[in-house]
């Protein structure tokens, strides 16, 4: 199956992508503007941080599958993709240890001031009695904003540093706020308020873009850091800017809005240079354990994908098509049954939307669930039920 992958990947992963199937084209230095050209003969896509546009999707008549090998898809346009049929899929959790780790050399940074202490010996300069001021973190509250699977590892090593742990995210229930030993909180405004520390670990969706604005950074108390490792888009970049440059809060980011789209590039955003800023290059996943851990996901989705099918992970499925009625259709399995079925649907003008036939064991009996768009008539059924002698039973069910 010809596969792309069109930025690093492990060599050992590599090989083992063409053991199970693969044809792989290795293309690492790839630019995005390039890929419309070159995934136009590929089955399947697989990138890490490179944009994948609608161009690109819409370029092939074979692609089937775009692997991000890592956790979010926002750099894929996923509806370009569903409206080709194409599947789209990540390897979610994987960095989770790695970003979780990033979080905390920024916490510690911020308050160490550590890269100006490196600067200053590499300048060859002793200063013990500026860089002899930090705040510490220990007893801090430190204010989680998602509790995915960064989120808990993030979680899990404050306890290490002795934070009190505040937590706010769509999923976090109180039974599961007891089980990780965090206090649950409403209100997200309640985290910027109370909160030392804030670090943010939710997706960019519609309602989590500029989560992060103006207003909310006002919430925060004064010399208050916040981390982003999530992504750039969740911040507003330029509210940001204002509350670090009057000194209020201090920022550690390892996402922007806007970043670079290649590895390398010139970025010149103004808040590069700003006292109580540190920032690091996307790199929260980019630790050899993360990716190892990644890989192997990877394999394991495109895997499966060749054996059976079947899509791990996939993100832009429909968790509720238009149908109606469920059509569930008993019969021999023998050849031409179903497709005696699915033409007198046809035949009616009903849109099936989706379709699952189950083999008993044996093999001699089948049973066929049909999701239909609408109501069958009952003439239908009765063609379908008298009509061919591999059919046993029929059973019809309205479901929306």
């Amino acid at each position: 199956m010809k596969t792309l992958v069109a930025d690093t990947f492990p060599e050992s992963h590599l090989h083992r992508l063409k053991q199970i199937g693969c044809d792989v084209d290795y293309l690492p230095s790839a630019k995005a503007v390039d890929l419309p050209s070159l995934a136009g003969s590929c089955k399947i896509l697989v990138v890490r941080g490179k944009h994948v546009s609608a161009e690109t999707l819409l370029a092939s008549r074979h692609l089937a599958l775009v692997l991000r090998a890592g956790a979010g898809v926002n750099t894929i346009d996923v509806k370009a993709a569903s409206s080709r049929g194409i599947f789209v899929s990540n390897c979610p959790g994987k960095n989770s240890i790695a970003v979780a780790e990033l979080v905390f050399a920024l916490i510690l940074a911020l308050d160490r001031r550590i890269p100006e202490n490196v600067a200053a010996l590499r300048a060859g300069q002793w200063n013990k009695r500026e860089f002899s001021h930090a705040d510490g973190i220990f007893g801090r509250t430190l204010g989680v904003i998602g509790a995915g699977s960064i989120g808990r590892e993030v979680i899990s090593r404050a306890r290490s540093f002795g934070l009190r742990v505040i937590a706010w995210s769509r999923s976090l229930t109180p039974e599961l706020a007891g089980e990780l030993g965090v206090q649950r909180i409403e209100n997200v405004d309640d985290i910027f308020r109370e909160a030392d520390i804030v670090t943010l670990h939710v997706p960019l969706q519609a309602d989590t873009r500029k989560l992060v604005n103006a207003a909310r950074l006002w919430l925060m108390k004064p010399r208050a850091i916040l981390i982003n490792t999530s992504r750039g888009e969740v911040v507003d970049q330029a509210a940001l800017r204002e509350a670090v440059e009057s000194k209020r809060i201090r920022a550690g980011l390892d996402v922007f809005d806007p970043e670079p789209a290649e590895a390398v590039a010139a970025f010149n955003d103004p808040i590069l240079k700003l006292p109580g800023f540190y920032g690091t290059h996307h790199i929260g996943a980019s630790t050899g354990q993360a990716q190892s851990a990644i890989a192997d996901e990877a394999v394991r989705v495109i895997e499966t994908f060749i054996k059976t099918g079947v899509v791990l992970n996939c993100v832009n499925l429909a968790r509720r098509t238009p149908a109606k009625w469920q059509l569930v259709v008993r019969h021999h399995d023998r050849v031409g049954v179903l497709a005696f079925v699915m033409d007198h649907i046809r035949r009616a003008g009903l849109n099936i939307e989706e379709v699952q036939n189950v083999v008993f064991d044996g093999a001699l009996a089948a049973s066929c669930r049909i999701q239909l768009a609408g109501e069958p008539p009952a003439s239908l059924l009765s063609t379908i039920q008298d009509g061919n002698p591999d059919i046993i039973g029929l059973d019809l069910l309205q479901i929306g």
